[in-house]
């Protein structure tokens, strides 16, 4: 079992930056690969960022490459999404996700592909 725990979401302006934290608690954080998803008012939760359990692999969605950029920190327990040049439709509930599944280096893409979720995080953009 995992507890994933949120944070650092807010209010900001249009091309502000902000960085969410999730942290992990309970088995051992290097056994999981780790994934940012989104849900806006009204629209599916969305693929943001995953990173595999070595972090050799991540990837983004299209409408957030080149600003977005997610990390591991496995002596903190810990997996980050820093977010650049904020836009209004990043506009969200951000969510935190583990997967135990794959090997070293693999990365999904898919809601299903993960096994716990955080509680979720407000990031809302003003413009």
């Amino acid at each position: 079992q995992v507890q994933l725990v949120e944070s650092g979401g807010g209010l900001v302006q249009a091309g502000d930056s902000l960085r969410l934290s999730c942290a992990a608690s309970g088995r051992a954080f290097t056994n999981y690969r780790m994934a940012w998803f989104r849900q806006a008012p009204g629209k599916e939760r969305e693929f943001v960022s995953a990173i595999s359990k070595n972090s050799a692999s991540t990837n983004y969605a299209n409408s957030v490459k080149g600003r977005f950029t997610i990390s591991k920190d496995n002596a903190k327990n810990t997996v980050y999404l820093q977010m650049n040049s904020l836009k209004p439709e990043d506009t969200a509930v951000y969510y935190c996700a583990a997967g135990a599944s794959g090997g070293l280096f693999y990365i999904s893409l898919n809601v299903a592909a993960y096994d716990y979720w955080g509680q979720g995080t407000q990031v809302t953009v003003s413009s």
